[in-house]
């Protein structure tokens, strides 16, 4: 999607994914299927491009700072390899005086025991590193769950962290230029379903109060990472009023996808922006939308049913290009318009139960 909004713009892209069936790659002016670290792939992307960006956070972080040192790298490696580490991410956003989850850092087994101590049950353990759609973490109540987990993730650096009574998950898309222009987007609710993104709402039905502190608080965080390119912050909203930042993701997100359709300038197309040093585009919404994520789950006895949703007008049908379709694996969203949110959630059961009957 970035590949496309940059072609529409005028540019050439070149894609470095060692994946043979890379979507992008498919598309892209050329694609280097080579490693992340492969330095003569690196120096070969960066002597066909006037600056490069990452559309996955889980690019080692020392690739784009090699790659940093030979043209424009945005965001820069420092954002990325903050949001890439759940330790140090949320010791960043605390540093700056914003809320999290009441959590505790777990480097060993050895210090699951006094985290316990300090936090309430129930928590959830999650991997620092690497771990995305709800993979990477485990529920636990007790000591022995908890060193159970930990053995199970790999005994890998960890974060223990309290859950939480929510009211809903909302999240902020933003852009930030070099000079740093900041554009937003309408606060988005989202709905999950066994940890991955289900539907995103736009507008999110939360009171004007909560969407204002959202858009401060992704804000805040923007400027203290002195950031530039599109940036998403996850919130969960409580029920007893609280707004605390889950996690953020530096780059287009799944949650922004609504944004194609929906609004006048597109969360891809601001990311060329920011890659570019242009200014950010507008980022009116032009209609409610709902956007509802096609999973590989839907492949499972044979193509789905496309004509369903082609034949509802206010519904966009946005399909990856993805070689294989497995449970839970991304395939593909729908946008479905409306005059109303309540028309537009209509339209998206209707989508849901065609493609799942």
């Amino acid at each position: 999607m970035f590949t496309l909004a940059a072609f529409s713009m005028g540019y050439r892209v070149v894609v470095l994914d060692p994946d043979p069936h890379s979507p992008a790659g498919h598309i892209a002016t050329r694609h280097i299927k080579a490693d992340y670290r492969d330095h003569a792939a690196l120096q070969l992307l960066s002597d066909e491009c006037a600056a490069v960006t990452t559309e996955f956070e889980n690019i080692p972080a020392d690739t784009l700072e090699y790659l940093e040192k030979l043209c424009p790298v945005r965001p820069a490696p420092a954002a990325v390899r903050i949001a890439q580490d759940r330790i140090l991410e949320k010791r960043f956003i605390r540093d700056h005086d914003l809320d999290t989850a009441r959590f505790a850092t777990i480097e060993e087994v050895g210090d699951l025991a006094a985290a316990l101590q300090e936090l309430q049950p129930p928590l959830l353990l999650k991997t620092a590193s690497e771990g995305y759609d709800g993979k990477g973490q485990l529920p636990v109540d007790t000591l022995d769950e908890a060193r159970a987990a930990f053995e199970q993730l790999g005994g890998k650096p960890c974060i223990l962290e309290e859950m939480l009574d929510l009211e809903c998950e909302v999240s902020v898309i933003l852009a930030r230029s070099v000079d740093g222009q900041t554009a937003i987007y309408p606060v988005g609710e989202n709905q999950h379903v066994n940890g991955i993104l289900d539907t995103t709402i736009v507008p999110a039905r939360v009171d004007d109060a909560l969407a204002e502190s959202a858009v401060s608080m992704a804000t805040r965080l923007a400027e203290s990472l002195d950031y530039c390119g599109v940036l998403a912050v996850e919130f969960f909203a409580t029920r007893d009023g609280g707004l605390l930042i889950n996690e953020m993701a530096p780059r287009p997100h799944n949650s922004g996808h609504y944004t194609v359709d929906a609004c006048v300038t597109s969360q891809f197309e601001q990311q060329v922006r920011m890659l570019c040093g242009l200014p950010p585009g507008d980022t009116s919404l032009l209609s409610p939308v709902v956007m509802v994520n096609l999973l590989g789950d839907i492949w499972a006895r044979g193509e789905p049913a496309w004509e369903a949703v082609l034949r509802e007008p206010q519904a966009c049908l946005h399909l990856y290009g993805k070689h294989e379709a497995r449970t839970g694996r991304k395939m593909g969203h729908v946008n479905c318009l409306a005059e109303d949110t309540g028309n537009a959630l209509e339209i998206s059961r209707k989508i849901r139960s065609a493609l799942s009957s």
